[in-house]
């Protein structure tokens, strides 16, 4: 356990600060997994779009907030437009 009173502080602003990332990195994966749902079910190609542009401000807003770093974040968001576009042309040529 932390003795000094900056190393006891850093403790607690670290603790404070791991939840608000648990937080953030759930939500990502949640919308991410939405987006997956949306492909899997091969429902329509309008839920997995609307999926996508709900998860993008999230995504970004996790890297603003450090729970993700920005590159990781638009890895992300490049790799789930390409899975929705790669869907979306697939449906388009099996019609």
């Amino acid at each position: 356990m932390a003795n000094h009173k900056s190393a006891l502080k850093r403790n607690r602003q670290s603790l404070v600060r791991r939840d608000r990332n648990r937080i953030n990195r759930t939500k990502v994966k949640t919308v991410i997994k939405r987006i997956e749902a949306a492909i899997e079910v091969e429902d329509s190609v309008e839920k997995a779009q609307e999926a996508l542009l709900a998860a993008v401000p999230i995504i970004e807003r996790a890297s603003t907030k450090g729970a993700f770093h920005k590159r990781t974040a638009s890895r992300k968001v490049s790799r789930l437009t390409k899975k929705v576009n790669n869907f979306a042309k697939s449906k388009e040529s099996a019609a």
